[in-house]
């Protein structure tokens, strides 16, 4: 998939007194708008596609925000229905809920490829749905609208076993352990991030399958992912040998490690 997306922020939850994006959308997010497309919420099978994302984003800016913290509830007072948060009313003249001033890192005019792998029929049904989307496509917050440019069909894939280095073009990440084997990385210089790579809503151990059984009482388990990020045009030198796949896609050439660059 070639994906246009003029704004985006895909909250790194690990980040507390301001908002931090992570600089491209991880697995968690993206099956989140497969799911969407499909209309298969919640659906946990999408999780079984192998998913590479490689592209970047023209810059980034900080939007200052107020933050309403806590749980939102509908009160009655004075004969009317009012929202109310942590004891106070959220809309009032006098004495009200308060706001957490916050900055949110924002990314501007994002054009990125987004790489699936699986099951046959699973992709035939997402590139179905991709193609007459019944909903708006989203990648990140609901206001996070995509822009799909291409669904790339034909493609020439080559494999080759790479000794010294993988010089990519576009920014990716890549995982830094794979069944127990490290990712045999030389230049360690390349930031580090712990993303979701799965995002599950459970209703004591049972998966739920759509919004209605949502409650106060559902646990949102996250499964994260320590991967690096490459940056634009970097050569990644190695320690050892790794298996890399080409992928030569409208021109252009996308480099994926077997075992490291597919989440």
């Amino acid at each position: 998939m070639e994906i246009f997306q003029p704004f985006a922020q895909y909250r790194n939850a690990f980040t507390f007194d301001y908002a931090q994006s992570y600089p491209l959308p991880p697995k968690s997010t993206i099956i989140g708008m497969l799911q969407n497309a499909t209309g298969k919420y919640y659906d946990e099978e999408l999780y079984n596609l192998k998913v590479s994302v490689h592209g970047l984003f023209e810059s980034k800016f900080w939007n200052y925000q107020s933050l309403i913290k806590g749980e939102v509830s509908l009160r009655r007072r004075h004969r009317r229905l009012e929202l109310w948060n942590a004891g106070y009313p959220l809309y009032s003249e006098n004495i009200k809920s308060q706001r957490s001033p916050t900055y949110q890192e924002e990314l501007f005019n994002g054009h990125y490829y987004i790489f699936l792998k699986g099951d046959k029929n699973m992709l035939l049904e997402v590139e179905e749905s991709l193609s007459k989307p019944s909903n708006i496509l989203y990648l990140g917050r609901s206001e996070d609208i995509i822009f799909i440019k291409n669904m790339h069909k034909n493609f020439d894939l080559k494999e080759k076993k790479v000794k010294r280095n993988i010089w990519l073009t576009y920014p990716t990440y890549i995982k830094l352990e794979d069944n127990g084997k490290t990712f045999p990385l030389k230049n360690r210089k390349f930031p580090v991030y712990s993303i979701p790579l799965k995002v599950l809503f459970k209703n004591k151990d049972r998966v739920i399958s759509n919004k209605a059984e949502l409650s106060n009482s559902t646990d949102r388990v996250p499964e994260f992912e320590s991967v690096i990020y490459t940056g634009t045009d970097q050569v990644i030198y190695l320690e050892d040998k790794v298996t890399v796949e080409e992928y030569h896609v409208g021109g252009l050439v996308f480099k994926i490690s077997k075992n490291f660059g597919w989440l």
